[in-house]
């Protein structure tokens, strides 16, 4: 049996009627909205970066220096004053009065005129007679000191017009044992020394070479290397030549029996 047209609109119409109600009863959705993300800058450390790098780029070298001003020859007041800036924090008032060199101690300096036995002349003009009277084993008459054993080298070539027949001896450790420059010293009779200031340290203190014989003890202060620093620039060469100094050079120098050059 069908159902009437008036029972079949009532139920549509009750089915309508509850669907209305349940889309009411459900709660109604929100769009949530995406918070906006945040931007990193990066700027500051590219800034930072390039300051640190100005920095380097501003840090001066010897080059850099000697191209805006002619080198200056040394004078005694620039031995003076890095003897006193070494030991002035370490050394009582009473210690530093006997480590300092007076005028008096110092031959004339190279005005950057003079080849090396040209300089040597001007300053041991009686050269001959000192050679001549020299007869000490375990010590020479003149200390050349300068910074590696080529330079070393160097300077015992361009000294050839001064030193006439006098025997000069390497005092430097590249190839050459101490216990060979010892025996060579406690055997011989020589004339000048040329080496590097560690090395001739070492021979004082383990008793190869006297310094009491010395009467002209040179720096090879002037010269610079490949890249530009003179002896006292380096710190190692420095620290080993103000050692040397103070063993018994200063002393000496104080005395009147040794002069001190700065080529």
């Amino acid at each position: 049996m069908y159902p009437s047209d008036d029972e079949a609109s009532e139920k549509a119409s009750d089915e309508r009627r509850a669907m209305h109600q349940d889309s009411d009863s459900k709660p109604a959705v929100t769009k949530k909205r995406k918070k906006p993300t945040e931007c990193f800058l990066t700027q500051p450390e590219e800034k930072q970066e390039s300051t640190v790098k100005a920095k380097r780029r501003r840090k001066k070298k010897i080059s850099d220096i000697l191209e805006k001003s002619s080198p200056k020859p040394g004078v005694p007041k620039d031995l003076q004053n890095l003897l006193s800036q070494h030991f002035g924090a370490k050394r009582s008032v009473i210690e530093m009065e006997e480590l300092k060199l007076s005028d008096s101690c110092f031959l004339p300096a190279n005005d950057l005129t003079h080849s090396f036995s040209s300089y040597l002349k001007e300053i041991c003009p009686k050269w001959a007679k000192l050679r001549k009277n020299h007869k000490e084993t375990k010590s020479v008459v003149m200390l050349v000191i300068c910074s590696s054993a080529l330079r070393s080298l160097e300077l015992i070539k361009s000294m050839t017009a001064f030193k006439g027949d006098c025997r000069v001896l390497k005092l430097f450790a590249k190839h050459i044992k101490i216990k060979e420059q010892k025996t060579m010293l406690e055997k011989g009779v020589f004339h000048i020394g040329v080496g590097t200031p560690g090395r001739i340290k070492a021979l004082v203190e383990q008793d190869g070479l006297c310094l009491n014989s010395t009467k002209y003890m040179i720096l090879d202060w002037n010269w610079r290397d490949q890249k530009l620093r003179r002896m006292m620039d380096i710190p190692e060469i420095k620290n080993e030549t103000i050692d040397l100094l103070e063993m018994n050079i200063i002393k000496l120098c104080r005395e009147g029996s040794v002069k001190l050059g700065l080529f």
